[in-house]
């Protein structure tokens, strides 16, 4: 049976796709021998923009830079909570001046950011549920930056290993639906990780290795519509069943890099 829902407006931080391409490879879903489509990209990212601004949702953007190719993945930047800007230290030396970007964007808006002395990379393993902090690790960021991430945001953090390397941050398994509920891939977690998150979301959606290969997991929730890749059909029809309001937005070029939807989205709390 669906259940009603209640959408909550999100302020977001994006980077324009202007200097997208795949020039390295730091991750399996990376070949730098086949070409990017950067007016498709440009057309798919603008799309994702349209979408949110229709939905009620703030959009606002840092300034892309030449050289960094990646830097379009604005959730890796950062986690923020509360107003607490917990910064970025790439795992990857090709990604890491991208860091200073973001850092000088969120100063010159007033917030104070805290720069890790471990490996982190923002939302990409650090996910808010309202409650405490999601944290991953196993392929980017760093058991230490957890608890620094702890120290700084002032909530509690629970560490979850991913095993996949084709999900190698938390954002491609795993998205929070509301402040009640996630959805998410077991498969991606160890076992241990997966009866933590069995325990703790007895009734989240559960999502298939078809779904998050699709990146239907790294998707964007305004706790009544949910920001979804089109390809995951099934994950888009399992929501639809739980309430919640599917808004496909094909981000499919760049999954050519390894992200989506949420990867290319900074959620400002």
């Amino acid at each position: 049976m669906s259940e009603s829902r209640v959408q909550r407006p999100r302020r977001f931080l994006v980077c324009e796709p202007r200097h997208f391409a795949v020039q390295y490879a730091i991750n399996p879903w990376m070949h730098p021998d086949k070409p990017v489509d950067v007016d498709l990209a440009q057309e798919q990212w603008q799309t994702l923009i349209r979408a949110y601004r229709a939905h009620g949702h703030t959009v606002e953007s840092v300034e892309p830079v030449p050289g960094l190719p990646d830097m379009v993945f604005a959730a890796n930047a950062a986690c923020v909570v509360g107003g607490r800007v917990f910064g970025s230290l790439f795992h990857a030396p090709e990604r890491r001046p991208e860091s200073l970007h973001y850092d000088t964007w969120f100063k010159t808006a007033g917030y104070d950011v805290y720069r890790p002395e471990s490996v982190t990379e923002g939302e990409g393993d650090l996910v808010w549920t309202g409650r405490y902090v999601l944290a991953g690790t196993g392929f980017r960021t760093t058991r230490e930056a957890h608890r620094e991430a702890q120290e700084f945001l002032g909530h509690p953090v629970i560490g979850l290993t991913l095993v996949d390397p084709y999900f190698y941050h938390l954002d491609t398994a795993l998205f929070v639906l509301d402040e009640d509920n996630i959805c998410y891939y077991p498969e991606a977690f160890s076992a241990g990780s997966r009866e933590v998150l069995r325990r703790l979301y007895p009734d989240a959606v559960l999502a298939t290795r078809e779904d998050a290969m699709a990146f239907g997991l790294n998707s964007v929730s305004d706790g009544s519509n949910v920001f979804i890749a089109p390809r995951a059909e099934a994950l888009a029809e399992r929501l639809a069943g739980h309430g919640y309001v599917p808004v496909p937005v094909d981000l499919s070029e760049f999954h050519k890099a390894g992200g989506g939807i949420k990867c290319c989205t900074q959620e400002i709390r």
